[in-house]
């Protein structure tokens, strides 16, 4: 990790827009005192609020961070001020202090346990007295599951209309307690559908999804085995990261990051980061979990294009991915798109793979943003086909846009097109 990043990669890890506007106000050498940096590591005090100074340190293969400020955002303001100044060059090379040595130790000792754990727990899963007693709990919850989709529609939608959240958690529950717990999500979900007009259409369709899926998996002996396979993860049986690094697909390609986005739970904090094949076109995601206010992973930032060999989970359209191998630090790029005709035609051809997908990722070139009649946004190519876009605050984009033609990113879903971020010819990469 000699090569030092960039600004736009620095600020590419802020959380908000508030954390990386006060790293830049205190990103002044003045205001730091025992700043160092090796191979590795990055380290430095900076004077806060009170007498202590406060201790940060980033640890750049992860890259991860540590700050002795009482802020709860990861990276902090002052974990970012610390890698402006070393992108900048005001940060010379130095041995490391003892408390950033033994930082970087525990974290290289917690990734080993973390790596045994998990090799430990999938020799368990491969046990197969383990194996038949999962598969007979997720058979006998799927049936269930079937009955109680059968029971919902005889006995009227108008009736689900008058029930709580309980109705369909309570279910949602017991698939967990099968096992089947790739299911109690859209299962839970199906509460949250908003009661308008179409409500009953919209909530039939998502019971129909539901029974195809267990209808699926009760076939699945029949199914082509990248389709079973596609069945058996939306069930929720997971694949080991190690068994996805030994035997799946590998794509090697300069990988363009063109969309990130963290969705908060009760427990557990997702980040979806998008990836584009410049040479493939192909797409490709990336997950990494945390518990809420935990450190994600950053080492995929936004705006960026990665060397990189990517192996691909099992399915019928395999799309999340590891990074399995880097062959080189990350450079800035605009990504190839397509025009919103090629983007359909993609997504058409992944849906007939995978009828399941609720989300898919579009990278639209030379795009304008237009409204309609009645005040929804649109991006509209050069051919004149647009896709209706979805997101709170329209401004951002629209400053960036200028009106002119940029190139988009986002993830489509059954709403829209969620913009995450998007290219200028003078602005270079904006995050949404």
């Amino acid at each position: 990790m000699s090569d030092r990043w960039d600004r736009a990669q620095v600020l590419g890890l802020a959380p908000d827009a508030a954390a990386a506007k006060a790293a830049g106000g205190i990103a002044r050498p003045a205001g730091w005192a025992g700043t160092g940096c090796d191979g590795e590591a990055v380290w430095g005090e900076c004077q806060g609020s009170g007498k202590a100074a406060y201790r940060t340190c980033a640890d750049l293969a992860g890259p991860a961070f540590r700050c002795s400020c009482p802020s709860r955002k990861f990276p902090c303001k002052h974990a970012l001020a610390l890698l402006l100044l070393w992108s900048e060059g005001a940060v010379g090379v130095g041995p490391r202090p003892g408390w950033v040595a033994e930082w970087v130790e525990e974290r290289r000792d917690r990734d080993d346990r973390s790596r045994e754990r998990r090799a430990a727990s999938a020799v368990k899963a491969r046990d197969p007295k383990t194996v038949e007693r999962r598969e007979r709990r997720v058979d006998d919850g799927l049936a269930e599951l079937d009955q109680w989709l059968r029971d919902q529609v005889a006995h009227g939608l108008s009736q689900a209309a008058k029930e709580s959240y309980r109705l369909w958690d309570d279910a949602a529950r017991r698939l967990v307690d099968a096992q089947a717990g790739g299911l109690s999500g859209p299962v839970r979900g199906l509460a949250a559908i908003p009661r308008q007009p179409g409500w009953p259409d919209r909530l039939l369709e998502e019971y129909a999804m539901l029974r195809l899926l267990v209808r699926a998996y009760q076939r699945r002996a029949e199914l082509p085995q990248g389709l079973r396979d596609t069945v058996r993860a939306r069930i929720g049986f997971t694949v080991p990261q190690d068994d996805v690094l030994s035997e799946g697909e590998r794509v090697q390609d300069l990988w363009s990051v063109t969309g990130s986005r963290d969705i908060p739970q009760e427990q557990l904090t997702t980040r979806r980061v998008w990836l584009r094949g410049r040479r493939t076109g192909r797409p490709a995601l990336v997950l990494s979990f945390a518990p809420p206010g935990g450190a994600l992973d950053t080492s995929l930032l936004v705006g960026t294009e990665v060397d990189a060999e990517l192996a691909f989970y099992p399915g019928a359209q395999p799309l999340r991915a590891l990074v399995a191998e880097r062959y080189g630090p990350a450079g800035a790029g605009t990504p190839d798109g397509t025009d919103v005709r090629g983007f359909l035609g993609e997504h058409a051809a992944a849906l007939a793979r995978d009828p399941w997908l609720e989300r898919w990722p579009a990278t639209l070139a030379g795009v304008r943003l237009a409204r309609t009649a009645e005040g929804g946004l649109h991006a509209v190519d050069g051919a004149g086909d647009s896709l209706p876009l979805r997101l709170a605050d329209p401004w951002r984009l629209l400053a960036v846009s200028g009106g002119g033609p940029v190139t988009l990113a986002g993830e489509w879903t059954a709403h829209g097109l969620r913009p995450l971020a998007a290219w200028h010819d003078d602005e270079g990469a904006v995050i949404l």
